[in-house]
């Protein structure tokens, strides 16, 4: 069996060889690739011959699928699939399994780190000090007492979730699936919209959560409140955002996803916006993170080739 690693997973190739000998067998073959592949042409050469193939989150056209008649697996060492053409793999009999689970520490840690550095000004503290300059204006806000609002209750929404009450937060959380078992309070998007001092989002792409927060969703918003994005950059209306910074209608933003993978335009219209903390879609990376990750596709592949039940985008 042959598996291609189309491109770095963040973990040594030492460590990939080692996942791969129990995941593909006696006579399993890897080859891994140590950069992205340009053009799609690129990537159907490097997969020829290759049942299963992994990837992170480079975007993978149809045409690869359908000119890659071996490939059977795809193992997507990423979270979401909206870069995976589901519906050529579908008809194509190529199985996608995602790595689930495996960021849920790195993002919910990202997520206070936004936050913390917004509310204590980090930025304009660490310009000041540098500048010979004192606290003066410089004054910040705490996370105890505030109401935090967690928009998607999966895991990592759950995580911060309680780590907001860990902080001495209020929480609200709103999900298509409300489950009560969880212990949260369930309430609808635009009452925790209008509620809450924190608004942090976790759901995935797709048509339903495409654009979800725009202007009226933000004019719904306190005007001391925060943004986090560490979900997907579709899921809020950049031009709607940036002109709510702009106007004072919000506090503050941050943000680690965009429409398209970084580099990001230099003209993005968030990027004039005040009070906005900008990151180039790192939430997920971390060491820890990158090595759950690896584990969870190989053994989603080992799975895979012993036969385990297959959900489309799901053996995790």
């Amino acid at each position: 069996m042959k598996m291609v690693v189309l491109e770095p997973l963040g973990v040594s190739e030492e460590k990939l060889r080692a996942l791969a000998k129990e995941a593909l067998g006696p006579g399993g073959e890897l080859v891994c690739f140590d950069s992205r592949a340009d053009t799609p042409e690129e990537m159907v050469r490097r997969c020829e011959g290759a049942e299963v193939v992994a990837l992170a989150n480079q975007p993978l056209p149809a045409v690869v699928v359908e000119q890659c008649p071996a490939l059977r697996l795809l193992t997507v060492a990423f979270t979401g699939v909206d870069h995976i053409p589901l519906e050529t793999c579908r008809k194509n009999g190529v199985t996608v399994c995602n790595c689930a689970g495996y960021s849920t520490a790195a993002v919910a840690d990202l997520v206070f780190g936004m936050v913390i550095s917004l509310y204590r000004r980090l930025a304009a503290c660490d310009a000041a000090v540098r500048a010979g300059g004192t606290r003066e204006g410089l004054v910040g806000f705490e996370l105890e007492g505030k109401t935090f609002g967690v928009v998607g209750a999966g895991a990592i929404g759950r995580r911060v979730a309680a780590i907001a009450e860990a902080f001495g937060c209020r929480v609200l959380a709103s999900s298509r699936t409300p489950r009560p078992e969880t212990g949260l309070s369930y309430v609808p998007l635009p009452e925790l919209l209008r509620e809450s001092d924190i608004v942090s989002l976790h759901v995935p792409l797709s048509d339903a959560t495409r654009g979800m927060i725009g202007r009226e969703e933000l004019a719904l918003m306190k005007s001391s409140a925060l943004l986090i994005n560490t979900a997907r950059g579709p899921v809020v209306d950049s031009e709607a955002l940036a002109g709510a910074l702009r106007r004072g209608a919000i506090a503050g933003a941050g943000v680690d996803v965009f429409e398209t993978e970084p580099p990001i335009p230099t003209d993005h219209p968030l990027f004039g916006a005040p009070n906005l903390i900008a990151a180039p879609h790192v939430a997920f990376a971390t060491a820890e993170a990158l090595e759950k990750r690896a584990v969870i596709a190989f053994e989603n592949v080992r799975r895979w080739r012993e036969g385990a039940p297959q959900n489309l985008a799901g053996l995790h």
